[in-house]
């Protein structure tokens, strides 16, 4: 199965999200001087994209635009990785808080494809929602990645570019979130039926939760995708051992993609296999 990109890997770190409290993740990068230092400890072992959730003074999560903008501001001076903001938020955030992250313009944001349960509580993404993103990313030059957490979600992809064309940079890129509570399974067989259902053309990564995280990394190497790793997702290395940092996470996918011939891609070829101006 040939697609975009499959001569490597494109490697993406989500070091922080808006589930996991400080209290309880102590090493969690939280701050701008901690999600800077990880940003460039996860380069040097091989992740191209850094997927960005911030947090206030209180290490909650906020979609408080200075911040936002402060954060690109940074990663961008202080390393070479492709930028992307999350419009995700946490589960309690505004529709207009989420769309105004765009006025940050990272290189790229997130664009989930629909709503999920998410645990206990419900993630929601109303289709005049998704299409704003949409909008919205094409206006500003924004290359989204659209967020996949249930096979529904890629038949919406499809509405969505025949209604509204193709995204900023032209290229289409998925990213398969798998394992939520409430969303796709993350085993090989979801992840294979997902792959039928893709644009004709677009690459895809593949993001395993929690103790799904190994069999959807090695499933989506043997498919010729690509992963998306970090403390986001997994605060586990192994059965009863917690992760060290988001370093470990990257240098382990980097590991495993060489050893699939595939070695971690470049952030100029990140890049180009995304659509993301230099």
């Amino acid at each position: 199965m040939s697609r975009p990109g499959a001569h490597g890997t494109l490697l993406t770190v989500a070091p922080t999200g808006a589930e996991h409290a400080k209290a309880d993740v102590p090493n969690l990068p939280v701050t701008l001087e901690e999600l800077v230092a990880t940003a460039r400890s996860c380069e040097q072992v091989g992740a191209a994209m850094i997927h960005v959730h911030v947090r206030d003074a209180d290490a909650r999560p906020t979609l408080d635009l200075v911040r936002l903008k402060e954060t690109v501001a940074a990663l961008r001076a202080e390393t070479n990785l492709i930028v992307q903001l999350s419009t995700g938020g946490a589960v309690t955030d505004s529709e207009a808080d989420r769309l105004r992250v765009l006025d940050a313009v990272p290189d790229s944001a997130s664009c989930t494809m629909g709503t999920v349960n998410f645990g206990e509580d419900v993630f929601l993404n109303r289709w005049d929602f998704v299409v704003a993103l949409h909008r919205g990313m094409q206006e500003r030059g924004i290359v989204p990645e659209y967020e996949i957490f249930d096979l529904g979600h890629l038949a919406s992809l499809r509405r969505l570019l025949d209604a509204h064309g193709l995204p900023a940079g032209g290229k289409v890129h998925v990213d398969l979130v798998m394992g939520v509570p409430g969303g796709m399974p993350g085993d090989t067989e979801t992840l294979v039926a997902a792959l039928r259902l893709l644009p004709e053309g677009a690459s895809f990564s593949a993001t395993g939760i929690g103790r799904t995280t190994l069999p959807v990394m090695l499933a989506s190497l043997s498919a010729s995708g690509h992963l998306r790793v970090g403390m986001e997702d997994t605060t586990s290395y192994a059965r009863g051992v917690p992760v060290r940092d988001n370093a470990q996470l990257v240098a382990r996918a980097a590991g495993l993609a060489k050893i699939a011939q595939r070695p971690p891609l470049p952030v100029a070829e990140a890049r180009r296999l995304l659509g993301v101006s230099s």
